[in-house]
């Protein structure tokens, strides 16, 4: 990973935990949270893509999965079978900050 990359992912990172207000928290019940924060917005994108996939789609997508498809490649696919998938995908992450500031 190249220095800019990481300094991106470090600044959304801390974005994200002032966002939700989670910075009185250490370091390690942060790096808990964000990653089980992570997991239920990717269970909710992959729920979400396989409802709006044809059952062919679906059959395709999941043997990517199984295959251990590059998330590049499978990204691809959905952009490509889902109408605005970008702004799916936004309104799911979106949502569910939304959801944390509530908690």
């Amino acid at each position: 990973m190249d220095d800019q990359n990481q300094t991106n992912q470090d600044e959304a990172r801390n974005a994200l935990i002032e966002e939700l207000g989670l910075s009185e928290l250490s370091k390690d019940k942060q790096d808990e949270l964000l990653i089980k924060m992570t997991e239920a917005v990717l269970r909710r994108i992959f729920s979400e893509s396989l409802a709006k996939l044809s059952d062919s789609d679906q059959e395709e997508y999941m043997k990517m999965i199984d295959a251990e498809e590059g998330p590049d490649k499978i990204e691809i696919f959905l952009r490509s079978k889902i109408a605005n998938y970008d702004d799916m995908v936004k309104k799911i992450i979106d949502d569910f900050k939304a959801e944390m500031k509530k908690v």
